[in-house]
């Protein structure tokens, strides 16, 4: 499997979350801190204004996009003069609260909020390098594959039609797909992943962690992993550490114990079973690796942290419409 694929595949809790919100205006809604969630907010229809805790304002016109890989608290509105309100929740009429077909008219903003649940402990530096707000603005021309996923994901939200429980799923991921390759192939200095975007542009450094990501297992070495890029150890390393962020080894590392937390979770395998899975030799080695790295032996771990199936629907088909 690919990079981009296994940062999705991996980091994944259950199944993905999405909802479709049809509003009126004025309206205004405050989002809490989420830090186990990765959201992405669509404007759909109309237009936006995002203030962050610190006052930080980003103006969101109809098409745009907004990332939010840690769920950071945010409050939007339909304009910067609406006075704060209370979140919306999808199927809960609040005080005040008009409830209007999704078709209405007078329905000023649509938005379409996607999420995914990260296990804790479960991260990938690519998705802890962006920043707490990551603004793609609508460029259909473009990103023609982005527009037609979002297009059609908001289509199945809307119709609720039979098979979208196979559907939603699907789109959510192929619009986070397409959402990561436009950063990497846009402003990624402004996603905060611009060395990530020249790793994987780099024939080198994308072929030594294409490798790491096909074989964790193997007893890898700066020196095999540089004669898989082509390259010097010295230079491979060097060239590695500059466009990752971590060098080879501990990049390896942290993919591996990622891997582990994921089989612990979701499996009942032994902890010799799961070690050598990942590339360890024996129990007390990776035991050892994984309290470094999670602060707790893997067997607490395992008893803490939920496996990876939802304990609720997958994603909301409702429409919430709010005044």
């Amino acid at each position: 499997m690919d990079v981009l694929s296994d940062v999705l595949t991996v980091l994944r809790t259950g199944r993905p979350f999405a909802a479709r919100f049809s509003l009126v205006a004025p309206w205004s809604n405050h989002h809490g801190s989420h830090p186990d969630g990765f959201g992405v907010q669509v404007m759909v229809r109309g237009g936006a204004v995002l203030t962050a805790p610190g006052g930080e304002t980003i103006k969101l016109e109809e098409g745009d996009v907004l990332v939010l890989p840690r769920g950071s608290e945010h409050h939007v509105a339909d304009a910067p003069g609406t006075p704060p309100g209370s979140p919306c929740f999808v199927g809960e009429e609040r005080a005040g609260a008009v409830l209007r077909s999704a078709e209405d008219p007078e329905a000023t903003h649509v938005i379409v909020c996607l999420a995914y649940e990260l296990a804790p402990g479960r991260t990938h530096p690519m998705l802890g390098a962006m920043t707490d707000f990551v603004h793609v603005p609508a460029d259909a021309a473009a990103r023609p594959d982005l527009t037609s996923a979002i297009a059609m994901l908001d289509n199945e939200l809307r119709a609720e039609r039979s098979g979208g429980d196979t559907l939603v799923p699907a789109l959510v991921d192929a619009v986070l797909m397409y959402l990561l390759r436009a950063m990497l192939e846009g402003n990624a200095r402004h996603c905060g992943f611009d060395g990530w975007a020249e790793a994987l542009a780099d024939h080198s450094i994308s072929a030594a962690l294409q490798a790491i990501h096909t074989e964790p297992a193997r007893q890898w070495s700066v020196t095999s992993l540089g004669e898989v890029a082509g390259l010097s150890r010295s230079a491979f390393s060097r060239r590695f550490t500059e466009l990752v962020g971590q060098p080879p080894l501990g990049y390896l590392t942290s993919w591996r114990l990622t891997l582990a937390a994921r089989l612990l979770a979701d499996t009942d395998a032994p902890l010799a079973t799961v070690a050598r899975q990942v590339g360890y030799a024996s129990e007390f080695a990776f035991a050892a690796a994984f309290k470094r790295d999670f602060g707790q032996p893997p067997g607490q771990f395992r008893k803490q942290v939920p496996p990876c199936e939802p304990a609720v629907p997958p994603f909301r088909r409702e429409t919430a419409e709010v005044a």
